[in-house]
């Protein structure tokens, strides 16, 4: 990812995000941080980039000469002359947050607008501006500690950044709870002693124990976050009524990836939080348009997919969304709380040198989301004789998927093997194993059966954006 900083002190940029995590992963190449100097571009023989205010006014204002073409050179550097999300950082913009963190770690660029004096002329930043960010009601000297700030929450998430790519998933505003307490050796310091649960490795009763003191921390220190938590599992315990049907749904916010968008008797829509993938099911169809509509109008954005859980809405998501249906899918859900038997497999989570190898073997998808899975280590594969075999992953919304065998292993039994895997592995975190099942793959439909999966007699329909 590319973070192009307009400034004018270009070195307090470098300068904050040159240590730790973010500097590694400038010197691995995963992010790329452009600090343009705006004073390069003024046409003024002293170097200057500010005037007096019209109409008056204490201060002085950047000029919007300077401040334009240095964004275009932004912009030549580029190339493709598409327009790219360009950031002004002001204590008039939108109070910045996690989830705006995860929808920009969605960009290949990002511009950063950083102002000083008493900003910068209002006719520059119509031209350029489409976001107008702020860190909190409080003013700075400049924009650049606002812009480290961002880029540092914003670049974590990027495949790469982290070593482990999970943890993203489990800090504090990940979901709406606050971060479980942590710790680590000695086991016993001032007579205080480890949580025996932390000590017990058994992978469930950790996670239980973490999600009921992240409640308890949540109500305790931020009731309005709690309030919003406990709206989002009642939405799950309602969806939970027709499980095989919802489980998609329900695990989306078991499993803290989802943004609770609209929910009433009449129907429910959430997000995806990392990939902005929308998820509906409604009773009516009037319904179902009611609640787009009302998406819409609070300034929600056309996601690149989008699952209903209804036939009939196909018409509506076609008028309020301009998306086309791509597909229709069974879902397969795991039920039981024991796995599948294993045989002893040499299965191996797959890093990002094996990308061009699972680009030759699935096409269901682009480059940059393989990409993505395998930097967060949801991709695993099976070995013969220390040679890949096939693999298979779990997607970014938590369902087992992209199983694949090489035409010169099949019917060996590694199909099995690979999803008695994932099944056990996705137990052993406290979630309930699902999938998508394409109903004329017949084999595939025998594999779920085989291994105990139970088929929702209703089908997940996805509709893809128009481009």
């Amino acid at each position: 990812m590319n973070f192009h900083v307009l400034t004018l002190f270009p070195e307090l940029v470098t300068a904050g995000l040159s240590g730790s995590m973010i500097g590694r992963a400038l010197e691995k190449g995963s992010i790329r941080i452009n600090a343009v100097n705006i004073r390069d571009f003024t046409e003024d023989k002293h170097k200057k980039t500010d005037d007096y205010i019209y109409g008056g006014g204490a201060g002085l204002l950047l000029q919007a000469q300077p401040v334009y073409d240095a964004y275009k050179s932004v912009l030549a550097g580029i190339g493709g002359g598409r327009k790219i999300r360009t950031v002004y950082l002001t204590p008039q913009g939108r109070t910045f947050h996690q989830g705006m963190a995860q929808e920009l770690a969605q960009e290949e660029d990002l511009i950063f607008l950083c102002g000083h004096y008493e900003g910068v002329d209002e006719r520059v930043l119509e031209q350029v501006v489409t976001d107008y960010v702020s860190l909190g009601d409080f003013v700075l000297t400049g924009g650049e500690p606002a812009a480290v700030v961002m880029i540092d929450a914003i670049a974590r998430l990027v495949p790469g950044v982290l070593h482990n790519g999970d943890s993203v998933m489990e800090e504090s505003f990940s979901g709406y709870l606050l971060e479980y307490p942590q710790y680590t050796r000695p086991e016993v310091w001032m007579g205080e002693r480890v949580p025996e649960a932390l000590l017990s490795g058994d992978h469930k009763r950790i996670r239980e124990w973490r999600r009921q003191k992240a409640k308890e921390r949540t109500r305790c220190r931020r009731p309005d976050l709690y309030a919003a938590y406990e709206a989002l599992m009642q939405c799950r315990r309602e969806l939970l009524q027709n499980k095989l049907h919802h489980m998609d749904m329900a695990e989306l916010i078991y499993r803290e990836k989802a943004e609770l968008l609209y929910h009433d008797r009449e129907g429910t829509l959430l997000r995806e939080r990392k990939s902005g993938t929308l998820m509906i099911t409604v009773k009516s169809k009037e319904a179902g348009e009611r609640i787009l509509e009302s998406f819409l109008a609070q300034g929600g954005e056309v996601p690149k997919l989008l699952t209903a859980k209804q036939a009939f809405m196909e018409e509506v998501i076609e008028k309020c969304l301009h998306m086309t249906l791509s597909s229709c899918d069974l879902q397969a859900v795991y039920t039981r709380k024991e796995a599948p038997p294993i045989k002893q497999q040499d299965i191996r989570q797959l890093g990002a040198e094996y990308l061009e190898v699972l680009l030759a073997h699935y096409d269901l998808t682009d480059e940059a989301y393989l990409l993505d899975r395998l930097s967060n280590g949801a991709v695993f594969g099976i070995f013969v004789d220390n040679t890949l075999a096939g693999f298979i992953g779990e997607h970014a919304e938590g369902s087992m998927g992209m199983l694949t065998v090489f035409p010169a292993y099949r019917r060996r039994g590694l199909g099995t093997a690979l999803e008695s895997f994932m099944i056990h592995r996705t137990l052993q975190k406290g979630y309930t194993p699902f999938g998508y099942v394409v109903e004329e793959n017949k084999a595939s439909v025998k594999l779920q059966e085989k291994l105990g999966l139970y088929m929702a007699k209703e089908k997940v329909w996805w509709y893809e954006k128009n481009m």
